[in-house]
């Protein structure tokens, strides 16, 4: 298993605070990494995935900030240098998506279009 040491994605402090509070947490796996993708579907045509999930033999491996990260090599062309931030404001609490690459996204900032 191999590192890469370049990432597509970026995560925002307060996206590492979050993870590294989530991972802390009893219920969580260690085995699993965390999983930056995308998939079909959504109001604009792709939607972003993000969960811990074991890793596959086609994944790409990040390590950001200690976090261990995988990602599909072919969701790249989609992700490259986004960032993924946590709001936890009153008006809007979870992660954010900011991709450089989306030609429009919907409204509940899920799902984007390219």
């Amino acid at each position: 298993m191999e590192t890469t040491l370049s990432t597509p994605v970026k995560l925002s402090p307060n996206a590492i605070a979050e993870l590294k509070r989530l991972m802390g947490e009893a219920s969580h796996d260690a085995t699993q990494y965390l999983r930056i993708g995308v998939k079909g579907g959504g109001c604009s045509g792709l939607s972003y995935v993000l969960g811990f999930d074991k890793h596959e033999e086609d994944d790409e491996i990040f390590d950001i900030e200690g976090i261990p990260v995988v990602m599909k090599n072919a969701h790249g062309i989609y992700l490259f240098g986004m960032e993924v931030d946590y709001s936890d404001g009153l008006n809007a609490r979870g992660f954010v998506f900011k991709n450089p690459n989306a030609s429009s996204s919907c409204g509940c900032g899920s799902s984007f279009a390219v």
